[in-house]
């Protein structure tokens, strides 16, 4: 069941998933509380059939679920592999709790645990996935970028960043001098790159590797 300000996709989202009304009821009310959006669900299977909200969100999951558990839905889930993960469980089960982190939990609550317990791994897995998603975007502003690149001035990136001379690059092209430094000014403004070093760390974060001839 949703609740909060579903509409309003900036907003934060947690999702609990527990077989308890009564836990899902209290952990709701007190997420809401703090102005998050929630949205609550008694199954796994009532979660997979949910689109994630475009926002920063966390999963906070009770590992002993009926049906299936919420370490088995951790363990095999491929569709939203992304999600901290928060386990929440009545029973301190040291190997349960070793699995569930070995399998990427960002946390493990016990109960009974307090409000400001909940409230602080929720606020740390939220802004783990904050900074997951800015990553992504960033990733993929700079991926649109290198694609706007013409097959020239990909040739020309990836001679510069491995240290090459404008002339060198352009004896190797077997271009004018000028064309090169054309090629070089357009891909430091497609890229939005403020520097050469800046230029360096964007090709690396796409993987791509200059020439074996310009290595030293």
């Amino acid at each position: 069941m949703a609740t909060g300000p579903a509409a309003l996709e900036s907003v934060s989202t947690v999702y609990i998933v527990d077989d308890d009304e009564g836990i899902r009821r209290a952990l709701s009310h007190l997420l809401l509380s703090v102005g998050l959006c929630v949205q609550s669900f008694a199954s796994t299977a009532e979660f997979r059939a949910t689109p994630l909200a475009h926002a920063p969100c966390c999963l906070l999951l009770d590992i002993r679920l009926r049906g299936e558990s919420g370490l088995a839905f951790q363990q095999q889930v491929t569709d939203r592999p992304d999600i901290p993960i928060i386990f929440i469980t009545g029973f301190a089960d040291v190997d349960i709790c070793k699995r569930a982190m070995k399998g990427g939990a960002f946390d493990f609550l016990v109960k009974p645990f307090s409000d400001q317990d909940v409230i602080d791994a929720v606020n740390g897995a939220l802004a783990l996935d904050q900074r997951r998603r800015e990553q992504t975007q960033a990733h993929l502003v700079l991926s649109n970028a290198y694609e706007q690149l013409t097959r020239r001035e990909r040739e020309v990136l990836a001679f510069v960043i491995g240290g090459a001379l404008n002339k060198q690059i352009a004896s190797w092209l077997g271009v004018s001098l000028i064309t090169i430094k054309l090629h070089r000014a357009a891909v430091m403004k497609k890229m939005n790159a403020s520097s050469l070093a800046d230029l360096v760390r964007k090709a690396e974060a796409l993987g791509i590797q200059a020439p074996a001839a310009t290595e030293v």
